[in-house]
């Protein structure tokens, strides 16, 4: 301890290491205590609690007792005997005294009456049979005898009364030293007592015995069995509440026996198991990262980790108030037609590649990430040779537009839509960052693709007025704001109104004079279609058009077929086939009395979706027509898989067809292609004589327009069918 003092005094540094050493000594000596802990856990205590020693030692108690229970089965009898005999020789002990061995007549009793009196009062004698040796009976003293002697083979005999108080056995004349044979009835009553006494011995020795011999083999399989099953029982549980990182205390037991050995393999798997454990949770957890922040198609950042980054820089540039960065959102153009037509295999070879290239194309600083399925965002500091987002995003065109891709030995000429936003110039927060680039990306949607768009407020301004018509549109539909004009349609052979086209109007009430003002529908109707609120519209529109049919035929005597307006969402997002046929059974129309137009537009989704639902519309009865006829390019190589009775030319052909000579021969084209496909054929925006000449001069079949009817309410329609005469040259 002195030693210890002085270098402590003398040498600071090394008392710091001395103390260290003592703190790592200490904590060894702790963590033996507990490995100590561990061992004297399967101490001979722990031993006898075990549910398991307990049965072991009762199988060996029990098996030692069976043991030596038929041990005494066999000796009990043998120690019944031997008393038996000792009885037996007594007796002869007492009887051969008293043979008077005087006597020659050897019918006469040896035994006289005063002696065998004597013999009966004094020993264990009760009483006595004399028999000569020819088996004559002589004479018979004291209690009568079960055994008489008949024949030679009775000599051997022996009679034990049932309650064991008497014993009789048979003297032969070599017992008695004398030519007689005497037959003796013995008390034996004090023989049952000692067998008892001697059950009871045994029993005890037994069960000393079996308790000895089972606590001997339980010391013995408990030092070579059970501790070192315990032991190994307490790892096994310690490892089972920590098993990535188990405290186990090591074997203290020879491995080259089977226990030892076995204890060690078991301690080698919970190490195994441990570090497998901690190997699949890494793994594991760099998995749930990989999935939860990025791509699995581009290896890319997602969405959520790009916001991440975007956080983050944003935090930091405006804690040091000096970086500008850009954030660009790309959305590859009409990438769905590549899926739809080549395949998903090749969508996703393409992703890959322009996730690839955009990486490769852009330095370390940025941020390339894939945030929707065509979609994908770029984040960078703006400086040095792009210190602008406008820049960054020419670039990115630039990288996109270079060469085709190649995907399977085939080239595909990929073009993007490009929004930009810039921090902070255009906002400081970053979901709102990245939503003002958003909202540029649509608008450059919007205006044709292929086209890069920077955000302005007039956006967020154009983007919140759509969203304020649609909460608006909502309010009308519920509030029935919405009704239906219609404008008749001519023959113009015969100059009959054969039908209406029902049109839809929205009348919005508002604190004007007027109190209210018609919505557009070239405003509202775009909106409704995006929102996908198009189709409870549309639905609404087709019932009222029919019901008005119907009320037009009872009331007024009038069969004007209804024509209605189908969008392309009302066949992609509803079961137009179910609800026009409910629609038919409700109202009681004839089929025929109601006509659907559709678009062309309807045919650049699911070409082959879209000729089933038009077979399938047929097949109910109605009408089909292909509205704004010639605007579209898809329609022409399909038009013969199409059920179509009617070909309808867009109204801006027949407006410029008297002073533009490639409308004049559109329209004549169309007209000719409808009758060569047994096609009706009829033309919109017919407003002066001079159209109508022109029509009739090249054999159209149809017409409306303002010549004969701006569209009209329900009330004034009827007054239009019931007041004309039936010829077209009432219009002046």
């Amino acid at each position: 301890m002195l030693a210890l003092k002085t270098i402590s005094r003398g040498m600071p540094f090394k008392s710091k290491a001395a103390n260290i050493g003592k703190d790592e000594i200490m904590s060894n000596i702790s963590t033996a205590n507990k490995k100590k802990s561990n061992i004297l856990s399967a101490s001979p205590a722990q031993i006898w609690k075990s549910r398991i020693s307990w049965r072991i030692a009762l199988a060996v108690f029990l098996t030692i007792l069976a043991v030596q229970a038929i041990i005494l089965n066999f000796t009990l009898r043998d120690f019944e005997n031997a008393r038996l005999q000792e009885l037996r020789e007594v007796g002869r002990s007492a009887i051969v005294p008293m043979i008077d061995s005087r006597i020659t007549d050897l019918l006469a009793s040896p035994i006289s009456p005063e002696e065998a009196e004597k013999l009966i009062t004094l020993t264990k004698v009760n009483g006595l049979s004399i028999y000569s040796n020819q088996l004559d009976l002589i004479t018979i003293y004291g209690e009568p005898l079960a055994l008489v002697m008949l024949e030679r083979e009775s000599l051997s005999k022996t009679y034990r009364s049932t309650d064991g108080s008497s014993y009789e056995v048979v003297y032969r004349a070599n017992d008695l030293g004398r030519p007689f044979i005497i037959v003796a009835r013995l008390a034996s009553s004090h023989i049952q007592p000692q067998v008892q006494a001697y059950v009871e011995q045994t029993i005890i020795v037994m069960l000393l015995m079996s308790a000895f011999v089972t606590t001997v083999l339980m010391i013995a399989l408990g030092h070579w069995l059970l501790e070192p099953i315990l032991f190994m029982r307490n790892n096994l549980i310690a490892a089972s509440k920590n098993p990535e990182n188990p405290n186990i205390a090591d074997s203290p037991y020879d491995n080259g026996d089977e226990i030892g050995e076995a204890i060690e393999i078991a301690q080698n798997l919970i190490k195994q198991n441990a570090d497998n454990i901690s190997r699949i949770k890494g793994a594991a957890q760099d998995k749930i990262h990989k999935l939860a922040y990025y791509d699995t198609l581009t290896s890319l950042p997602n969405r959520t980790l790009f916001i991440q980054t975007l956080s983050e820089r944003i935090k930091k540039a405006s804690a040091e108030k000096t970086e500008r960065f850009a954030v660009i959102t790309i959305d590859l153009d009409h990438f769905k037609d590549v899926n739809d037509s080549m395949g998903h295999n090749v969508g996703d070879a393409i992703l890959r590649a322009v996730g690839k290239r955009l990486r490769s194309a852009m330095p370390e600083v940025a941020t390339v990430s894939r945030t929707g399925e065509d979609e994908f965002a770029v984040t960078m500091p703006l400086g040095g040779d792009v210190d602008n987002s406008k820049a960054l995003a020419d670039k990115i065109a630039a990288v996109i537009r270079t060469e085709p891709f190649k995907v399977f030995n085939e080239q595909f000429q990929i073009r993007a839509s490009i929004g930009v936003s810039t921090f902070p110039d255009d906002a400081t927060d970053p979901d709102q960052v990245l939503k003002n680039a958003d909202i540029a990306l649509n608008r450059a949607k919007e205006e044709g693709r292929d086209t890069i768009k920077e955000y302005s407020e007039d956006f967020d301004r154009a983007v919140q007025q759509r969203f304020q018509m649609l909460r608006d549109l909502r309010d009308a539909l519920e509030k029935n704001q919405l009704e239906l004009f219609y404008q008749p349609q001519l023959d113009l052979k015969t100059g009959e109104v054969f039908g209406a086209e029902a049109l839809l109007r929205w009348w919005k009430p508002d604190n004007s004079k007027d109190g209210g003002s018609f919505v557009s529908p070239g405003e509202f109707i775009p909106v409704a279609e995006q929102s996908g609120l198009i189709v409870p519209i549309g639905e609404w529109v087709m019932q009222t058009a029919c019901e008005a049919a119907i009320n037009w035929e009872k009331e007024y005597g009038k069969k004007v077929r209804i024509a209605v307006n189908v969008s392309a969402a009302q066949f992609s997002q509803s079961d137009i086939v179910t609800f026009t046929q409910k629609v038919l059974n409700d109202t009681g129309l004839d089929p025929r009395m109601l006509e659907l137009e559709v678009t062309e537009s309807v045919f650049m989704d699911d070409i082959q979706h879209t000729i089933q639902t038009l077979q399938n519309l047929h097949a109910l009865g109605v009408e089909l027509a292909i509205d704004d006829f010639g605007t579209g390019y898809s329609s022409l190589s399909y038009l013969r898989q199409f059920p179509i009775d009617r070909l309808k030319i867009d109204q801006s052909f027949i407006r410029n067809a008297l002073n533009n000579p490639d409308d004049a021969s559109i329209a004549k084209t169309i007209i000719g292609l409808g009758h060569s496909l047994n096609l009706k054929v009829i033309a919109e925006g017919v407003e002066t004589l001079d159209h109508e000449k022109f029509l009739i001069d090249h054999d159209c079949d149809e017409v409306q327009g303002f010549r004969y009817s701006r569209p009209v309410p329900n009330d004034n329609f009827v007054e239009f069918i019931t007041g004309y005469d039936g010829k077209l040259s009432s219009f002046v």
